[in-house]
């Protein structure tokens, strides 16, 4: 009897609707991520055969938008695996679904973690590369180690009070009962799709204009988020480039019979606001002022750096802009 290989990849359709278009006039970035969460869950529970909590999604660049009425294909490999950890490559396609070719929209690595009884981590399958083009995504998997370690430890080093003097906002809300994953826990892409929310409405009020996510790095989930708690998500301008807005959002949440709120989730997106024609355009260089300011600043150019060294992965000059 010959043993068959199990499948590292799974494929996820969805018919983008009226009700997934934003502010822009097309999908929305945490909707895609929505998608690329779902995506990847699957593929990650059907490789460890158990329960998977997302850990981690990677740099994530939005170059065209998915509209209302597209197909949306969003296909979601393991390239390697840790003791329990799997890496997932997504790539989001979209189309007319009456036919004609698929176009990219935006690809990513999020990384799954298996867990057990009382959410403890358990070991998977390791999964060995055998193709050329296996290999070669398993060697970009692992150069990407490195650089995320840095990543996590230059957000880890920061601190962010009311020292600050950017343009900040905070959404509240409790998680509901519609927010829940398969582990009853709040689904780690509605948390991302907060996120968006936050950083579009702290990016538009800076600028006064429309904004859209174009790009989503270090999305790093700290502990689960409960259905029942109370949600905060705090989204701060950190970084301006020419176009382009760098803002940190960190989600907290807690019990609403207590005042103690535990970082969930932290990342930096990156807005642009555009005009009636979906154009880019330039936005009102940020000046930092207090010494917070001028430190996260500087955290903002030296996570531009750090990604810059990954394999394959360069921001577009106008995200970089102002020094």
């Amino acid at each position: 009897m010959t043993e068959t290989r199990a499948s590292n990849s799974v494929t996820l359709r969805f018919l983008a609707a009226p009700t997934d278009v934003g502010h822009s006039g097309s999908v929305d970035a945490g909707t895609v991520l929505e998608w690329v969460d779902k995506a990847a869950y699957a593929a990650a529970v059907g490789w460890a055969k158990s329960y998977c909590v997302t850990a981690y999604v990677g740099n994530i660049h939005f170059a065209d938008p998915v509209n209302s009425g597209d197909m949306v294909e969003v296909e979601a490999t393991i390239v390697y695996t840790g003791r329990s950890s799997m890496h997932i490559r997504t790539v989001v396609s979209s189309g007319d679904p009456k036919g004609g070719p698929a176009t990219m929209r935006s690809q990513c690595m999020v990384i799954f973690v298996a867990v057990g009884e009382g959410g403890k981590p358990v070991p998977v399958q390791q999964f060995e590369p055998v193709t050329a083009e296996e290999i070669e995504q398993r060697d970009h998997a692992l150069a990407r180690i490195k650089v995320r370690e840095q990543i996590v430890e230059a957000m880890n080093r920061q601190e962010y009070t009311d020292a600050g003097t950017a343009e900040r906002v905070t959404l509240r809300f409790m998680a509901a009962p519609t927010d829940v994953n398969w582990g009853g826990k709040v689904h780690g892409g509605i948390v991302m799709k907060w996120i968006d929310e936050a950083a579009y409405v702290c990016a538009s009020r800076y600028c006064g204009m429309d904004t859209v996510a174009v790009f989503s790095g270090g999305v790093r989930f700290y502990r689960p988020l409960l259905i029942g708690h109370v949600v905060e998500v705090e989204a701060r301008l950190v970084y301006t480039g020419t176009k382009g807005m760098h803002v940190a959002v960190h989600v907290r949440s807690g019990d609403p019979k207590s005042r103690e709120m535990d970082l969930t989730t932290y990342c930096l997106t990156v807005m642009v606001a555009r005009d009636a024609d979906g154009n880019s355009v330039p936005v009102p260089p940020w000046v930092p002022v207090s010494e917070e300011d001028k430190r996260l600043h500087a955290h903002a150019r030296e996570l531009l750096e750090i990604r810059g060294t990954a394999p394959g992965n360069r921001l577009p000059n106008h995200l970089l802009g102002h020094g």
